[in-house]
C-alpha cells in the first residue's frame, strides 16, 4: 500500500465522535463483563467479555472510517503570502529559488 493511502486525516467532529464511541463501548462492555462474571462466578468469562468489548472498540474506532471524516476542516488562507518565492538560503547560498 502507498503511504498516502495509509495516512488519512480525521476531522475534529470525527475525533469527538470516536472519543465518545470508545468511552461508551468500553464502559458498556466493562459493565457487561462485570455483571456476567459476577452472576456466573467466572473470572475467565468476565475477562473474555472485557477483551471482546475492547477488540470491538478497537475495530470500530481505530481505522479512519468515512463516518469520522464527514466535516472537513476549511483552513484560512495564508496571510501576507507573496506570489513569488524568495528561495531557500543556506550559508549564504541559494539552494532553491
Amino acid at each position: 500500500m502507498y503511504r498516502a493511502q495509509l495516512i488519512q486525516i480525521l476531522d475534529f467532529e470525527g475525533q469527538r465522535l470516536a472519543e465518545w464511541l470508545s468511552t461508551a463501548l468500553l464502559a458498556t462492555s466493562g459493565a457487561i463483563a462485570f455483571i456476567v462474571g459476577y452472576v456466573k462466578e467466572d473470572i475467565k468469562l468476565a475477562l473474555r467479555f472485557g477483551l471482546a468489548g475492547s477488540a470491538l472498540t478497537l475495530l470500530l474506532v481505530v481505522p479512519p472510517w468515512g463516518i469520522f471524516k464527514r466535516h472537513p476542516v476549511k483552513w484560512l488562507p495564508i496571510a501576507g503570502k507573496e506570489s513569488h518565492s524568495q528561495g531557500i538560503f543556506v550559508d549564504g547560498k541559494l539552494l532553491q529559488g
